[in-house]
């Protein structure tokens, strides 16, 4: 059995299994260089070559500059300008989330921009009672458009670098793909103004992702509800109260001001018997009253953007994490009151909770001044460092309800580590515009600066890899190669060739268009691109065309996975919280289907020529 035929049976098994999508595509991708090893086609040492590659390291470090980016509350802040500059107009609501979510997955990828937004589009769709499956497709595509803007939107425009370089010795620029990556974009946002009403379905969901973007109001409500504040009250350089002892200074006479803790700048608390400058009161009452007992005490009260009183219970340096008492924990039976620092001396207890209301201990003389006791089930608010909340309450003692993380980063827009990002990831984009060093050099020093500046730490950054895109690119790296070297990508171009007539080269990109687009409605883009990126240079030399223009039809059509949920994860993102059924996909995604062909057929060959 010649090695063509033993190759062909292995890429066509690869793709009836993906197709099949009962096995994991990392067990199939690992299984295919395996399989490619054991027929003789490739040696051991090519059978791994992938996860060695410059492509593998420069999607890994991405990974972790989009967590970082993440993390920042960059996307947050992003989420804010949407909701305030949107209104009620469908047309502006459609083209800013669309563009938003464009140059976000020119920044981080299609899956995290997707990922990052969904949440916010959801909520806004349902504040303006709209349907949020009116909104989540075309939010999805004009991922898919934005991931052709800049050369780290896709790991496929990787791939098609690295091919680039290798077949001419001359790569793609940074912002070269908008050429066609703008095109797509504007001609995808006035297809979803034009046909969206008609083609997108009117369904109200069975669920949607868990806003928590009011985060602070809602505990505050809960816990103390009426018109209570919580406030930070700040003891300044020359305060009276400087030195005196915190008893001397609380509880308020009137009672309508109660201490909870003294904290520093950071959220940490401070168990100090006396106030020194630079302490925080943490209070929580009226305005009014929290007004007066900061003037007739000489303390600044935190203010707000609006002006008023600023929320004491989250900001930039630290949060509040709320847990429930896990049964059998070790923590029943121990005594809990307001302002209590917990044994880590990183947070401190802000209310205790039990079936709703507030635990009182002095409704038992007998526990007066120890706090009440812990029981199964109880709730307990928490406050301290974002750091020591992610640290602290992950602990099988308490069952965490929202995850610190996940607070902060939709209720705290540009947080510290914005700063550092965003000159971070500046440089990077000017390090791969310049050439200076290798894309994978650039990205990876990204990702460190960003550990080492403490945008995200080593924890966040493990976290970040998306180990099933990893391992499908360096599993199926071999098969590409493979692919080439054994004469069946020669075969194959010959075969498409044939097929279009030979004459028309404009004939032969839409072969190949087709080709790719089918295929990635039904497999993995990346993995697409690995299989077909060969086959087409193939094509491109047989027929005596531009590689750079063959393979930049390859892109375009890559990223044209709009047919189906299962074409990419961010397709299968948003079936469920738009309530969108599998036969949905086509209907609207036809249609820009049939713009990403005329861009890779006509307007490719007009910007690289044939």
């Amino acid at each position: 059995m010649s090695q063509i035929a033993i190759m062909l049976a292995i890429l066509t098994i690869a793709v009836v299994i993906f197709v099949w999508n009962k096995l994991p595509v990392e067990i199939v991708a690992i299984g295919v260089s395996l399989a490619l090893f054991a027929t003789g086609i490739i040696g051991i040492d090519d059978a791994f070559s992938g996860f060695g590659s410059q492509t593998v390291v420069l999607i890994a470090a991405l990974f972790v500059v989009a967590e970082a980016i993440d993390a920042a509350g960059i996307t947050t802040w992003m989420g804010g300008l949407l909701v305030r500059f949107a209104g009620s107009s469908r047309p502006r609501l459609l083209v800013l989330i669309m563009l938003f979510t464009a140059l976000l997955t020119a920044v981080i990828s299609v899956n995290g921009a997707v990922a990052a937004l969904l949440p916010m589009v959801v909520v806004l769709a349902v504040r303006l009672g709209r349907e949020p499956g009116q909104l989540l497709m075309p939010m999805a595509f004009a991922a898919h458009a934005g991931s052709l803007l800049v050369l780290t939107g896709s790991p496929v425009n990787i791939l098609i670098l690295e091919a680039a370089i290798d077949a001419t010795g001359n790569g793609i620029g940074f912002f070269e793909f908008a050429l066609v990556g703008l095109p797509l974009l504007a001609g995808t946002v006035l297809l979803a103004i034009w046909l969206g009403p008609r083609l997108l379905p009117r369904r109200t969901p069975e669920e949607s992702p868990k806003d928590l973007s009011s985060h602070p109001a809602v505990i505050l409500g809960h816990y103390w509800p009426g018109e209570h504040e919580l406030a930070r009250l700040l003891v300044p350089l020359g305060s009276p109260q400087a030195g005196r002892p915190l008893a001397g200074v609380l509880p308020d006479t009137s009672g309508e001001v109660h201490l909870l803790t003294v904290q520093d700048e950071a959220g940490r608390p401070m168990p100090a018997e006396t106030l020194e400058p630079g302490n925080f009161l943490v209070v929580r009452g009226t305005s009014a009253a929290i007004a007066e007992f900061a003037g007739e005490n000489g303390l600044e009260v935190e203010a707000g953007r609006d002006g008023g009183v600023a929320c004491g219970l989250v900001s930039k340096s630290f949060g509040v994490a709320e847990v429930l008492v896990a049964p059998r924990s070790n923590l029943i039976g121990t005594d809990a009151y307001p302002g209590m620092i917990t044994e880590s001396g990183s947070l401190v207890v802000l209310a205790h909770q039990r079936a709703g209301g507030t635990v009182d201990a002095a409704q038992n003389p007998k526990r007066a001044g120890r706090g009440a006791r812990v029981k199964a089930g109880d709730s307990l608010l928490l406050q301290g460092s974002w750091a020591a909340l992610d640290k602290h309450t992950l602990d099988a003692n308490v069952l965490l309800v929202d995850s610190p993380d996940a607070i902060r980063r939709q209720t705290v827009p540009l947080g510290p580590g914005a700063v550092p990002a965003l000159a971070i990831l500046a440089a990077m984009v000017v390090l791969m515009t310049t050439n200076l060093v290798p894309a994978s050099v650039a990205a990876l020093l990204a990702a460190m600066a960003m550990v080492l500046c403490r945008v995200v730490t080593v924890g966040q950054a493990h976290r970040s890899m998306a180990w099933q895109t990893l391992i499908l690119v360096a599993g199926m790296i071999p098969l590409s190669a493979a692919i080439t070297k054994t004469g069946t990508a020669k075969m194959l171009a010959d075969g498409i060739v044939t097929l279009t007539g030979g004459g028309s080269p404009y004939l032969l990109l839409v072969g190949i268009f087709l080709v790719t687009a089918v295929l990635g409605q039904l497999i993995s883009n990346t993995a697409t691109a690995l299989i077909i990126i060969p086959i087409a240079l193939s094509v491109a030399a047989e027929a005596g065309l531009s590689p750079i223009t063959v393979l930049m039809c390859v892109s375009v059509a890559s990223a044209a996975a709009l047919l189906t949920p299962i074409a990419t994860p961010a397709n299968m993102m948003i079936m469920r919280p738009a309530g969108y059924r599998f036969g949905d996909y086509w209907k609207f995604g036809a249609a820009i289907m049939a713009l990403y062909l005329l861009v890779a057929v006509f307007l490719v060959p007009a910007i690289w020529p044939l």
